[in-house]
């Protein structure tokens, strides 16, 4: 929606968010695709906090942070595949100014709280494997919390300052968003106000959040590579690798993405592209978060048997409540 001020400068007061529109003769297949993983997300990334919440073998460090991440994992894909759903579906596209704000800042938000998150679960693995006989000691329930904690307080503190920065940028003309969801480059875009003092602080943000917690988690994995590559045997190898190989693929899908969109200098020119590789880390990683690191880990999928039994059980016992 335009508004009309006193200087007869049209202004924004809602945004089209473009999104898939353009994709007309798919948009009932991409809304059954986008649903079916949402869904799938939502349960698997539940199923995976309760179990770390009730098996007692899963009361350790690693299966903690893997609970955070699943517990992250079902906010982040529900600030925008929701919205997206509903566009495909009713083919209503508007969204607030508001609107647009919370969902920006929300994005960003617990998109940062993802990099440091993996970057604490980075140094478990690397304390684990470098220095095991002190890990439960180093990695106490008080540090693990902190380390939880840390990583939401810092994650939703990055994103104010450029966030307030956007809100009050003046939009006039075009309101048309080619993205799913509030993006920094389609807003700047649209902004009729000087940005280049928002970009660059966005881009060094970036470069501080995303590169140096990067460089942490690679200064953690050459330490545990080296020190994996040391044990005598190939078991104990072998081993050490599986404990982190899970992190490793999760850290490589989810960093290498978020580099190419936002490690840029330049917020324009790639907004296509860019719109295309963000399904990764706000629809694919969510997904694919617990099914890494339930099919590479003994220890869970032996949870999740179990708990699976106990539900059997448990559903049996209802029926037969019922009919007695």
């Amino acid at each position: 929606m335009l508004a009309m001020k006193q200087n007869n400068e049209t202004m924004v007061t809602e945004f089209l968010l473009l999104g898939f529109s353009l994709l007309k003769d798919t948009r009932l297949y991409l809304f059954i695709v986008i649903f079916i993983i949402y869904i799938v997300t939502i349960t698997c990334n539940i199923f995976i906090v309760i179990i770390v919440k009730t098996e007692r073998r899963l009361h350790k460090p690693m299966y903690f942070f893997i609970g955070g991440l699943s517990f992250l994992e079902i906010w982040f894909p529900s600030v925008t595949v929701p919205r997206l759903l509903w566009s495909l579906k009713t083919r209503k596209d508007s969204i607030s100014l508001v609107g647009c704000m919370l969902q920006f800042y929300f994005h960003f938000s617990l998109g940062a709280i993802e990099i440091f998150l993996l970057t604490a679960m980075a140094y478990d693995r690397y304390v684990a494997i470098c220095n095991p006989l002190r890990y439960f000691m180093i990695m106490s329930p008080k540090i693990c919390i902190l380390l939880i904690v840390g990583s939401w307080v810092c994650g939703f503190s990055a994103v104010v300052v450029p966030c307030l920065q956007i809100s009050s940028l003046s939009f006039c003309g075009g309101n048309q968003i080619d993205h799913y969801y509030c993006d920094l480059a389609s807003l700047l875009k649209l902004s009729c106000s000087k940005t280049s003092s928002i970009e660059t602080l966005f881009f060094c943000l970036s470069l501080f959040v995303i590169l140096g917690c990067f460089f942490l988690i690679i200064i953690s994995y050459l330490c545990i590579i080296r020190t994996t590559m040391r044990l005598p045997t190939a078991s104990g190898r072998k081993k050490a690798f599986s404990t982190f190989a899970s992190h490793l693929i999760v850290v490589l899908l989810f960093y290498s993405t978020n580099i190419f969109m936002f490690v840029r200098p330049s917020t324009g020119g790639l907004l296509h592209v860019n719109k295309i590789l963000s399904v990764i880390p706000s629809v694919v990683t969510p997904l694919l978060n617990p099914i890494i690191y339930t099919l590479r880990n003994h220890e869970v999928i032996e949870a999740i048997k179990k708990t699976t039994m106990k539900m059997n059980v448990f559903r049996i016992q209802v029926v037969r409540d019922r009919v007695l």
